[in-house]
């Protein structure tokens, strides 16, 4: 398989009790894209990327994977996706090197040192870290290992909920631009932000959450200005 080349996201819904969190979002996603998930916190942006990382299940509606135009499913998908979420989702007791040989081990790519220690420069970790536990890491470098985590694997399908959170300017300027390098090369990258700066010249679907709801979906370049406008219009 060629890697997933569009998602389909058809009238999702999602309620926690009585609570509503997604009322029939459709959404397609397609491969060279970078799609910027806007809204104000509670929005539903976070649950919308939970289900299509398949680790939340939806109350109604339907997520389609597609390669070339064939269905993917089960484990095929989940090989497919690299997510960055609140969480870290990194071994806290293993070092920045021993995480990523897990991770690689697990999904049956190149552990080599070569690999592991490009992957962590990539992502601009202080190579002094590498072999300290990352439990003693700050959330910046948490950030940094946790996108270098869900980078090793070469993704097709590239979910990140607030990757900006902890680095400073010039670390989310640099992880903008590398994933705009992603979409260039053919991923499909999601991105749930409020830092519209980092993204701004690099997202090119812009797709606006609030109450649950879909109200705003354009695809176009976008400067810092005009994220801020479109931003403004229409989330609150």
């Amino acid at each position: 398989m060629a890697g997933i080349d569009r998602v389909e996201i058809r009238k999702l819904a999602k309620r926690y009790g009585s609570e509503r969190a997604l009322a029939g979002v459709t959404l397609d996603l397609a491969a060279g894209s970078m799609c910027a998930l806007l809204g104000h916190n509670g929005a539903g942006k976070t649950t919308l990327l939970g289900i299509v990382s398949t680790l939340v299940r939806q109350t109604g509606g339907t997520v389609a994977y597609r390669s070339n135009g064939a269905e993917v499913t089960g484990a095929a998908v989940r090989r497919e996706i690299g997510m960055l979420a609140h969480a870290s989702l990194c071994y806290g007791e293993l070092t920045a090197r021993e995480n990523l040989a897990l991770i690689a081990g697990l999904y049956e790519v190149d552990g080599s040192a070569a690999a592991l220690d490009g992957a962590l420069d990539r992502v601009g970790l202080d190579r002094k870290a590498w072999d300290r536990a990352a439990r003693t890491y700050s959330r910046g470098m948490l950030q940094r290992l946790a996108l270098a985590r869900a980078l090793l694997t070469r993704p097709s399908l590239l979910l990140l909920d607030e990757p900006f959170t902890g680095l400073d300017r010039d670390g989310a300027l640099s992880l903008g631009r590398q994933l705009g390098a992603l979409r260039d090369a053919g991923a499909i990258v999601v991105v749930v932000t409020h830092d519209l700066e980092a993204i701004a010249d690099r997202a090119d679907h812009v797709a606006i959450l609030r109450r649950g709801q879909l109200v705003f979906e354009e695809r176009g370049a976008y400067t810092y200005e005009q994220l801020k406008d479109v931003y403004h219009r229409h989330a609150n």
